[in-house]
């Protein structure tokens, strides 16, 4: 570790990782509750479990977009971050919030309440107390960044990364307005769910895995920026108009139908580029870094991406399809794994190839940790099949044959079983991923021709 600030990665690492038990948990509660419906309805709703396993999964992420920037940003910047007195009181804030959240959530408290209460936005359930903290949070996550980076040596992995960490502070403005129009509502709502995992995330997605690829293949600078641009000029181009494939249906003009369908077909574009990148990077590359559990969450980030996040999206945003499968258990295929694919892996990725750097060891548990990433990614994989069968089922059986939506559901159960499984291999893989990631391998260290040995030995 060169820069001693760089160690308040590992805060928000650890509490990333705990709030990925509890998300993936929850996921798992989730899937059994679609099995078994009345499993918890008087104690812990599904509408409650559902926006504590989406939230949960939207803030250890940030937590770890956060971590990574401040592991990135001095070694990019060559000079400490800022203040890390800041970066800790950031985290504080972040981490009562969340706690508000949840235990708002779970007793549903102060209902109605414009300030304390839920907001009922999904997604965007978060109090109102709770969004200011973030953007207060967020504010002083951005001076603190930005100050080091203004400071020091600018690179385009540092100049990307800021950019997209404010675009996310930016967008997220818009969950404060709330219009009465519902149309309007929609329109405004997806600034933030959509132009932040189609758009600016992308961007932080781009400069991290620029940055895991520049240190584990060795390959130069120049060649990694070059291919860092040409991905965030396409993520750019392609994801802020293809916000329109969410605007198909909720009352818009309906040239949105054209400018949606036109603009998500070329989404796949950036995610295919990232994925060549980083193949392309780890067959030029001269280094044989030690960290192979690193390199192999980088790669299968961006495959894992190119297909959940690329070609399932694709699968149905072409408004002529989508208009049969908007809200079906497709859509639930897509989400899973581009979610899991670009961003889960991404962050997983970075944890592994940090963790050792700041616990100054050597890397550990590789074994281990790369079972996981095939534990979790099959289980996913499985699952994505799973509910696009199901959806598929449910497209004809629904909205082309016109049954009912609870007799659909009940020729689904077996789907839901199956999804359930895959889930289970998810939760082992990523509790197995943070006994890797934390518990350091035990180094048996053979005795000296000296050694005496006890009888036993």
């Amino acid at each position: 570790m060169k820069y001693e600030s760089q160690k308040i990665a590992y805060a928000y690492f650890l509490v990333a990782m705990i709030l990925f038990v509890v998300q993936v948990s929850g996921g798992l509660l989730a899937g059994w509750i679609y099995v078994s419906p009345n499993t918890l309805s008087e104690i812990v709703p599904f509408n409650v479990v559902r926006m504590l396993h989406t939230n949960s999964l939207v803030v250890w992420l940030l937590l770890g977009f956060f971590g990574a920037a401040y592991f990135v940003i001095p070694e990019e910047a060559e000079r400490e971050i800022h203040s890390p007195k800041l970066a800790y009181l950031q985290l504080a804030i972040l981490v009562l919030g969340t706690a508000g959240v949840v235990v708002t959530y779970l007793f549903d408290l102060f209902n109605g309440n414009l300030l304390l209460g839920k907001d009922g936005r999904e997604f965007l359930e978060q109090p109102l107390w709770v969004k200011v903290g973030i953007v207060v949070a967020a504010l002083m996550f951005l001076y603190n960044i930005s100050m080091t980076v203004l400071a020091g040596r600018k690179t385009a992995i540092t100049n990307v990364l800021l950019i997209g960490l404010w675009g996310i502070a930016i967008f997220f403005l818009f969950a404060f307005y709330n219009p009465h129009n519902l149309s309007l509502d929609k329109m405004y709502w997806w600034y933030v769910v959509h132009l932040w995992v189609e758009g600016v995330w992308e961007l932080v997605m781009a400069s991290i895995l620029a940055y895991l690829m520049l240190k584990l293949t060795g390959v130069d600078r120049e060649i990694v920026e070059k291919w860092l641009y040409v991905i965030v000029a396409t993520s750019l181009f392609t994801g802020i108009l293809g916000t329109g494939h969410h605007y198909y249906w909720i009352g818009t003009p309906g040239y949105w139908q054209w400018i949606g369908s036109i603009f998500s077909s070329l989404e796949v574009i950036p995610f295919f580029l990232m994925m060549v990148f980083s193949f392309v990077m780890v067959w030029k590359g001269s280094r044989d870094h030690p960290n192979k559990a690193a390199l192999l969450w980088s790669l299968g980030t961006t495959t894992l991406a190119f297909f959940g996040a690329g070609v399932w999206g694709f699968m149905h945003t072409l408004h002529g399809v989508n208009y049969y499968t908007h809200g079906t258990q497709i859509t639930a295929a897509h989400g899973h794994l581009a979610f899991f694919g670009a961003y889960v892996s991404l962050n997983l990725a970075i944890f592994t190839y940090a963790f050792p750097i700041l616990k100054n060891r050597d890397p550990y548990n590789q074994v281990l940790n790369m079972s996981s990433f095939w534990l979790m990614s099959g289980g996913m994989a499985f699952m994505t099949f799973v509910l696009t069968f199901a959806g598929t089922v449910q497209t004809h059986l629904q909205r082309v044959m016109g049954q009912n939506y609870m007799e659909v559901q009940d020729q689904l159960s077996i789907f839901y079983l199956m999804r359930f499984g895959a889930g289970v291999a998810v939760v082992l893989g990523a509790v197995l991923f943070v006994f890797a990631i934390l518990v350091p391998k035990r180094e048996v260290v053979a005795p000296g021709p000296d050694a005496k040995l006890s009888p036993a030995e």
